[in-house]
């Protein structure tokens, strides 16, 4: 059995994927950061998807991160943990860099690796019983950069260094404080409101979805917006989407647009 589902909940524009080991919380192992990293690589070619969202199978926990038993096989030395990060720096690269909105649906334990992903989507809607942090520095381990990245892409230094400096279990509450999540709803309405969230980005033009996300990341990287992006944005105006989006505000119907 797979350690990752994928799931139509809605239709064919929004896609569910779950963490699938509920048993042990969703701790991660190395088939599991494989696995999600190809997902991703893969449906990042598909332009009929609209939303992806990441939850964690069992509702009770996002994920509490790496599974610790896996440490002696595979990263019980640095040789070892390169090799095991190529795969979970890839996978974490493949989530960000998916043109695709994604969306974190969380409930319960969000810490370590599974902060890290949760980092990695463009929005975090959390149940307010959620945990957050990474405690890692119990293990005597660091957050190798590439990790930190993530975490550093949705707050700032100074809550990054505390986050790993403290090591502690944060509730939902601090985690909206530190700009951790973008949402804290009660622990019976989140995935009805991811649902929500998953359907108001789907009620968009598809295309205007992509080139936000588009922008966005390429002004954090670069510090700057040149002619050539700028330029971009006007691409929107030779969209048939666009013609029917304006024309729906004028006789006020809802738009269906086509992705062209």
């Amino acid at each position: 059995m797979s350690n990752l589902i994928l799931q139509n909940r809605f239709n064919k524009h929004i896609l569910e994927i779950f963490l699938n080991r509920p048993e042990k919380l969703n701790a991660l192992t190395k088939p599991m950061w494989k696995e999600l990293g190809k997902i991703f690589k893969k449906i990042s070619k598909d332009k009929n998807l609209r939303c992806v969202i990441v939850r964690g199978k069992g509702n009770k926990s996002f994920s509490p991160g790496n599974d610790i038993s896996e440490f002696k096989k595979e990263r019980s030395n640095s040789k070892l943990a390169k090799a095991y990060g190529v795969f979970l720096h890839g996978t974490l690269r493949a989530i960000q860099d998916c043109p695709i909105p994604t969306v974190a649906l969380i409930e319960g334990i969000c810490v370590g690796g599974g902060m890290e992903i949760a980092a990695c989507c463009d929005l975090r809607i959390c149940g307010e019983s959620s945990r957050f942090g990474v405690p890692i520095k119990r293990l005597g381990l660091t957050m190798a950069a590439k990790e930190l990245q993530a975490l550093l892409s949705i707050t700032n230094y100074s809550t990054t260094m505390e986050i790993l400096l403290e090591g502690k279990i944060i509730n939902s509450k601090e985690a909206y404080e530190k700009n951790l999540v973008n949402r804290v709803v009660p622990d019976s309405d989140v995935e009805k409101e991811v649902y929500r969230t998953a359907e108001l980005i789907c009620d968009g033009a598809p295309r205007v979805a992509r080139w936000h996300k588009q922008f966005a990341k390429e002004i954090i990287k670069t510090g700057k917006v040149t002619s050539k992006l700028n330029n971009l944005g006007y691409k929107c105006y030779d969209t048939e989407d666009f013609q029917i989006g304006y024309k729906s505000f004028l006789t006020k119907t809802k738009p269906k647009f086509k992705n062209k």
